[in-house]
């Protein structure tokens, strides 16, 4: 992947192993691949979604872009000052630079804010750290940034669990905003909602992106999410990312199976239709000891005797611009996208 003028972030063979030990001086007996050799980019603006099972790295891919995780491998370029900076490489000081621009929002708003501080103080806090501004301009910034984000300035000395799941999610977007960053990573920041509070929540993520000219790195496991607020959808299996492509070339015309497996696995509300269902056998395989060849190779319905001899490479398909896949056979199948899979009663 080549970086364009457009492209923010960009990794390159980002590994994240977690060590097993064992007994008592703790010795390690293998790695857990949670991240294992990824390579993708980011461009100014948009949001690129991330998709996949519990379990499969997606999380840990967040957390290692801004280095809450450290990798194990690899180069996360981060353009800063029409320059690039490798985020994996940088200082402690010029990492604390970095991440006022890379803001992170985590999964459980509940968690993500310390019950002893009032809402002034949780959104103040990042400011506060870097000395900016002084007390009185800390508490005006706090007032604008809970109007951005639906809520009401008066409300800035309540605690947060005076708030609703929702409204505490709006005051962690808050909390990610107050220092101006260029890229947000949304860390399932709506699957511990209600759906009409979700919807709420997205719409304000996308009027937010509009206004403040955010770029999103969107991780979730709902493919009617990622479908609904993504540019571009990334697909991540078992440590690695198998296919990327826009969200109409993902939901359309899918060119991994693990991808078309995933759409069929989307609820349709309509009780007056019916979905094909074509579920992959077996388990997921344990990252400690993926499977040889391709990850997917076990349980995919279109496996051959390479595919579990051959490690496949994230690759872009010809004629397809920025649509990649990891497949041997891509250009052979003929996969069904979502809009195929419905059928009227």
């Amino acid at each position: 992947m080549k970086k364009e003028d457009d492209v923010i972030l960009e990794v390159e063979g980002l590994k994240k192993y977690f060590p097993i030990q064992q007994g008592v001086f703790k010795r390690v007996v293998g790695h857990i691949k949670a991240v294992d050799n990824i390579s993708f980019f980011i461009k100014e603006g948009e949001t690129l979604g991330l998709v996949g099972e519990s379990g499969c790295g997606k999380s840990t891919t967040g957390r290692c872009v801004n280095r809450l995780f450290e990798p194990t491998a690899g180069k996360i370029n981060f353009k800063t000052n029409s320059h690039f900076v490798d985020i994996a490489a940088a200082g402690k000081r010029q990492l604390n630079e970095i991440r006022k621009n890379i803001q992170i929002i985590f999964q459980d708003p509940h968690s993500s804010l310390d019950p002893r501080l009032t809402v002034r103080n949780i959104i103040a806090e990042p400011l506060k750290l870097y000395n900016i501004g002084s007390k009185a301009e800390r508490t005006a910034k706090v007032e604008d940034l809970l109007e951005k984000v639906g809520l009401n300035s008066y409300q800035m000395n309540r605690y947060p669990h005076e708030f609703s799941g929702g409204q505490r999610q709006r005051i962690g977007l808050a909390r990610a905003l107050s220092l101006n960053p260029k890229l947000i990573i949304c860390d399932e920041p709506v699957s511990a909602l209600d759906v009409s509070v979700q919807a709420q929540v997205l719409n304000l993520f996308e009027d937010l992106q509009e206004e403040l000219d955010l770029t999103y790195l969107f991780i979730a496991h709902n493919l009617s999410v990622i479908d609904h607020i993504s540019d571009r959808v990334m697909v991540m299996y078992l440590g690695k990312i198998v296919e990327i492509a826009d969200s109409d070339s993902i939901y359309q015309e899918p060119s991994h199976p693990y991808t078309e497996a995933l759409l069929g696995a989307i609820p349709e509300g309509d009780p007056r239709k019916t979905k094909k269902r074509a579920p992959l056998p077996g388990d997921v395989g344990d990252p400690s000891d993926p499977p040889p060849g391709c990850n997917l190779a076990p349980r995919c319905p279109y496996a051959k005797d390479r595919c579990s001899q051959e490690e496949p490479e994230l690759k872009e398909i010809p004629g397809k611009k920025d649509h990649y896949v990891s497949c041997l056979f891509a250009d052979e199948l003929e996969l069904t996208g979502y809009t195929q899979l419905i059928e009227k009663d």
